[in-house]
């Protein structure tokens, strides 16, 4: 088990900006890949963005590449979501997780609404 946390999540206007933040407790993280996904109500579940160890490799979906940035700190065993020029189609609930044979373990989500 990899047990973490999200926050940073919350209400912001269309244009703003949050950073989102994810702690791990009892493992390292950083010989994992990390990632960040999202979930609007009724929908799937969707990839948002991931980053490798080391952060040599960022990847990010084509609806927030250039918006969104990705990084993370080994020494804090956590991984940050930067997000700017926020949209009302970024409301979701954002969840992140990391990557062992598959996206195995995840946290709880934090829920990020944007008001128009």
């Amino acid at each position: 088990q990899v047990p973490l946390e999200e926050s940073g999540g919350g209400l912001v206007q269309a244009g703003g900006s949050l950073r989102l933040s994810c702690v791990a407790s009892g493992r390292p993280l950083s010989g994992y890949i990390m990632g960040w996904f999202r979930q609007a109500s009724g929908k799937d579940r969707e990839f948002v963005s991931n980053i490798s160890p080391g952060s040599s490799n960022i990847n990010y979906a084509d609806s927030v590449r250039g918006r969104f940035i990705m990084s993370r700190d080994d020494f804090k065993n956590a991984v940050y979501l930067q997000m700017n020029s926020l949209k009302p189609e970024d409301t979701a609930v954002y969840y992140c997780a990391v990557y062992q044979n598959g996206w195995n373990y995840w946290g709880q989500g934090t829920q990020v609404t944007v008001s128009s």
